[in-house]
């Protein structure tokens, strides 16, 4: 697109802007009618109260030749890389982070005692991969000149 049609382009829109759209005019929709059951007639036949009246509405048809090619239009995304895998010392953090908690809220729920040591060298593990986590994050930005905005 050249650049003098892009501007030709918002000029129009900025002059047409507030404006409101004229569109086709539908037809009215149907009201429901009641259905008239007629006279009952037979040997049982007599005054009795038929109830509320029953309506019908007519419902537009949708095609059906649309309903199969939106299954074929769909978009189906491609499947997302692997997630990297920590290693050495970054995956013991993790492994501390996670790890500890669990085993602390399992011995809590299970009712097991676990000896008093342990108990420091698991609040240990949670407390030193959590500050080993926060210390080897970047101080900056990936990119210093991104602003954050993307077209």
């Amino acid at each position: 697109m050249k650049r003098d049609d892009e501007d030709d382009a918002w000029r129009s829109i900025v002059e047409n802007y507030g404006d409101r759209p004229t569109l086709d005019e539908d037809p009215p929709p149907t009201l429901a009618t009641p259905v008239d059951t007629g006279p009952v007639e037979g040997p049982d036949a007599g005054p009795v109260d038929a109830g509320p009246p029953t309506y019908h509405v007519d419902l537009p048809e949708e095609p059906e030749s649309d309903l199969g090619r939106a299954d074929e239009e769909r978009f189906v995304p491609p499947p997302p890389p692997p997630l990297p895998r920590p290693r050495g010392v970054r995956a013991a953090a993790w492994a501390g982070v996670f790890g500890a908690p669990a085993v602390l809220l399992l011995c809590l729920v299970l009712a097991v005692d676990l000896p008093q040591f342990v108990g420091y060298l698991l609040v240990g593990a949670f407390v030193g991969g959590f500050l080993y986590l926060v210390l080897q994050m970047p101080r900056g930005p990936r990119d210093p000149w991104d602003d954050g905005a993307q077209l």
